[in-house]
């Protein structure tokens, strides 16, 4: 048997999630690319098996208290999983989940949430960036729990599947 893949995502309120998967919809459409609910990793591609990361996910839950962010802008890459996305300033809150949560993974940590996976054409992906940049940059995205999800990077993107949510602590 295949030993599963799992993720922790810091998921937005269901306000600020309806409004970032109409986003990564309407991007998807766009550009012919696959759709994904839009999450920002904490910690990506493990094995650890869903009870314990469940258990990890509600001990560093009950030390943040539910928080908002500002998207500080939009960017691209030519990675598949970072092609186009909202970056954040890595915040206190946002260090303490993933210091609990990927202590190894801290120094490198950039906080984004991806509304656009895979290659494009550059100069639509600029203008498409520019575009996005004027309607997200500076809008706080208030984030309220993590989700235990099936996922990673050789599991196909329909298949991803949030498994357990764990709030924040209330504010």
């Amino acid at each position: 048997m295949t030993q599963q893949i799992h993720s922790l995502w810091l998921m937005a309120s269901p306000a600020d999630e309806a409004m970032l998967a109409s986003l990564v919809g309407a991007l998807s459409q766009r550009f012919g690319t696959p759709p994904f609910t839009p999450h920002l990793t904490l910690q990506g591609d493990t094995t650890m098996p869903p009870a314990e990361l469940a258990r990890a996910a509600e001990a560093a839950a009950g030390t943040v208290a539910a928080f908002a962010e500002p998207v500080a802008l939009i960017e691209g890459s030519e990675t598949f999983f970072r092609s186009f996305y909202a970056r954040f300033a890595v915040s206190p809150s946002l260090a303490a989940l993933k210091r609990t949560l990927d202590p190894e993974g801290l120094g490198s940590f950039m906080p984004h949430v991806s509304l656009l996976y895979g290659p494009v054409e550059p100069a639509a992906k600029a203008a498409a960036i520019a575009e996005v940049n004027a309607q997200l940059a500076g809008r706080h995205i208030r984030f309220e729990r993590i989700g235990v999800v099936t996922s990673g990077q050789d599991i196909p993107i329909a298949e991803w599947r949030v498994v357990a949510s764990v709030p924040l602590r209330a504010a």
